[in-house]
């Protein structure tokens, strides 16, 4: 894609899966990439849940390149559910999936170019759930209202959206049968998926797109299902 030429992007929990596709995405169009994750490796290591962290972080970006284009914030909130996850992992999950993109947000909004844009990972699980995710389901809902909140507060200066993954498969994995059939597209998603929607949302051609919540599934948030239609059977545990 063009138009990133030199470009600077930040890209939270950059180290591997989506938010690596992400980062290798946006150097190949010829932007500057900055990561920040808690994995080791030739990038800022620190965990976001920390503010002092967040902080010198920003300064160490800003120290390099002087302002940034284009904030992701991608890193991946605790996933437990209300039988095992304490008060302290929740507030946890919180801390990476809410907090810390605000106040990232926040800190680097003076230093955004015009044409600047922020784009926040939310899931599909902001709109649907399985049993036990609360703290994962909750940051990624979080996230999603943040983003709109954003785009009210930024207008005129930074586009905001978010992007909402359904089933996404960061080993590339081919899925045949059931797992690909049950989704209107026919097959599980892959971080590519991910990463091309965050190029376009971040270029000129999405300039009138600000606020939005696009989620990216293979429709199947929007499939309809009731027992006995289509062949589709819940069988109830005793």
């Amino acid at each position: 894609m063009e138009g990133f030429k030199d470009k600077v992007a930040v890209v939270t929990g950059g180290a591997n899966g989506i938010g690596k596709c992400i980062a290798e995405e946006f150097r190949k169009a010829g932007a500057l990439v900055c990561i920040i994750d808690k994995a080791s490796g030739d990038h800022f290591v620190g965990d976001i849940s920390d503010k002092t962290v967040l902080e010198s972080f920003v300064e160490s970006v800003i120290n390099q390149h002087g302002h940034i284009d284009y904030l992701i914030n991608n890193a991946l909130p605790l996933m437990k559910g209300i039988d095992e996850c304490s008060y302290e992992e929740f507030r946890y999950a919180l801390d990476v999936g809410v907090t810390a993109p605000f106040y990232l947000s926040k800190l680097f909004m003076p230093h955004f170019n015009k044409g600047g844009s922020i784009i926040n990972i939310s899931s599909s699980r902001d709109r649907m759930s399985q049993p036990q995710t609360e703290s994962y389901t909750a940051a990624k809902g979080g996230i999603a209202a943040l983003t709109h909140a954003l785009a009210v507060s930024l207008a005129g200066k930074v586009r905001v959206n978010s992007i909402s993954p359904g089933w996404i498969d960061t080993e590339y994995r081919i899925y045949n049968g059931a797992d690909a059939v049950q989704q209107p597209s026919a097959r599980v998603g892959n971080p590519l998926d991910i990463a091309n929607a965050v190029l376009f949302l971040c270029s000129d051609k999405a300039g009138f797109i600000d606020g939005e919540n696009i989620c990216i599934d293979g429709g199947m948030t929007k499939q309809m299902i009731y027992h006995g239609d289509n062949g589709w059977k819940l069988e109830e545990s005793l």
